[in-house]
């Protein structure tokens, strides 16, 4: 049987973020990047949110690897739909904060922007996308690249290693089929479970460090009360979701009514309405009599 672990939000809120845990993280980001990846530090502690909600709706760290680059990591629970807008501002905001004023534009750092989100943020039938800047030519359809000299200055060997780039896990989409190591992490990600057959780097740190029944008896209440407080905001927007479609669906009923009765002024049988209409003659002839008299 899988051990209960906290989830992986929680981790970062309360654990993650300490030196001696930073081999989670770490395992994470190299699964995710194909690469080797260590932490220098953690830059910034979670923003300051708008709203009460927002401290649970999203949960995101800022980090240094030890190449400079700069990695935001952010698990967003519910929807928005100007989330792309927000990892695009995110990015930005985290390139200017670490350039000093009047530095060399060579100076700008590479920023990774890590989603982590648990619901379904656009359109896709993928579950983990990967976005970076290309400049394509219009006429021969090359990729634009770097100049030798830029590529011995800058250390990059392609343009859009110079800019930042984005990864969106979407949790909602794993089967939980898993093939690769990476959906080892997915399947972490979305259930805080860890089968015993994982092998992915930082799993079994997580396995060890994250266990539920480990957490000191405070924080394992305040723990509870977060999960809880996730349920009560899932269980609103699903009711504001249900109130949404009996809305709508009110209105195209309504809508459909004034059509019949439109179309009864206009002389048409009771036959030829419910045709039209896709409504049986009884209900036509209930919406005729029930029309408010003028």
């Amino acid at each position: 049987m899988a051990k209960k672990l906290v989830r992986f939000d929680w981790a970062m809120k309360k654990m993650l973020r300490h030196k001696a845990n930073f081999d989670i993280l770490e395992g994470f980001l190299s699964e995710l990047l194909s690469e080797e990846v260590k932490i220098k530090q953690v830059l910034d502690s979670e923003s300051n949110k708008e709203t009460e909600d927002d401290k649970f709706n999203r949960v995101d760290i800022l980090v240094e690897n030890e190449k400079g680059e700069l990695v935001i990591i952010e698990v967003q629970n519910t929807q928005e739909y100007d989330y792309f807008h927000r990892m695009l501002f995110g990015a930005s905001k985290a390139i200017t904060e670490h350039i000093k004023e009047g530095s060399a534009y060579a100076n700008v750092k590479k920023v990774i922007s890590i989603t982590i989100a648990y619901f379904d943020l656009g359109q896709g039938k993928d579950y983990v996308y990967h976005g970076t800047t290309v400049f394509k030519g219009i006429h021969k359809g090359d990729i634009l690249g770097l100049s030798d000299k830029q590529v011995e200055a800058y250390k990059r060997i392609k343009v859009h290693e110079i800019y930042p780039e984005y990864w969106v896990i979407k949790t909602g989409k794993f089967s939980g089929r898993v093939k690769d190591k990476l959906d080892e992490w997915v399947y972490f990600l979305k259930n805080a479970e860890i089968k015993p057959t994982f092998s992915a780097r930082g799993l079994k740190a997580a396995s060890e460090k994250l266990d539920e029944m480990k957490l000191p008896e405070k924080e394992r209440a305040a723990y509870n009360a977060y999960k809880s407080h996730l349920m009560s905001i899932a269980s609103r927007n699903h009711t504001i979701e249900i109130d949404a479609k009996e809305m709508i669906k009110k209105a195209k009923e309504e809508a459909k009514e004034e059509f019949i009765i439109e179309m009864h002024k206009e002389g048409l049988t009771i036959d030829q309405i419910a045709k039209i209409s896709k409504k049986s003659e009884q209900e036509v002839q209930q919406v005729i009599k029930n029309q408010p008299d003028k």
